[in-house]
């Protein structure tokens, strides 16, 4: 029995909890629970149901599942006894960890510029319809003055002529 197993054991035997209980709460078959504890790993479904195993377990004893996880991860890597597809697959997952990119490593002052070069062009086209929209109104109201004065002075018209 590996180290892993053991004190996965270990840890839930020390709250009290069967392996009944964690099947169960999980509808995690007894046997992968105790493949998992034997660290008999090829007894496991393997790929991503053995992370999901390690979570649930972890979960319902009360343990933090991402280290558990983790750890689980390492005694598998070194036990000689990893499935291939568990290989070509934990091979791809540390390859795409690798392979992304910060975004704050990407050339952003372009961006950055770009971005305010957009800004203020949409600022000088608002900028512009408003100066548009505004000089139109006071040039028809500058244009047509004597016009409300005559209109004004037309309405009082009839007021003023003799009867």
């Amino acid at each position: 029995m590996s180290e892993f197993g053991t004190e996965l054991r270990r840890e839930r035997e020390s709250r009290g909890i069967g392996l009944e209980a964690i099947s169960e709460a999980t509808k995690i078959s007894s046997s992968h629970l105790q493949a998992l504890e034997s660290s008999n790993f090829q007894r496991l479904p393997g790929g991503v149901f053995n992370k999901g195993i390690v979570r649930g377990y972890a979960r319902v004893v009360g343990l933090d599942e991402d280290a558990w996880v983790e750890r689980f991860m390492a005694a598998y890597q070194g036990s000689g006894q990893l499935k291939d597809d568990d290989a070509s697959w934990i091979e791809f997952a540390e390859n795409v960890g690798k392979n992304r990119t910060n975004v704050g490593d990407l050339p952003n002052k372009r961006l950055r510029w770009a971005g305010v070069a957009l800004l203020l062009t949409l600022l000088a086209v608002l900028g512009w319809f408003v100066w548009h929209y505004v000089s139109n109104k006071m040039s028809a109201q500058v244009a047509h003055p004597r016009t409300q004065e005559v209109s004004a002075a037309a309405a009082d018209l009839p007021h003023r002529l003799p009867h």
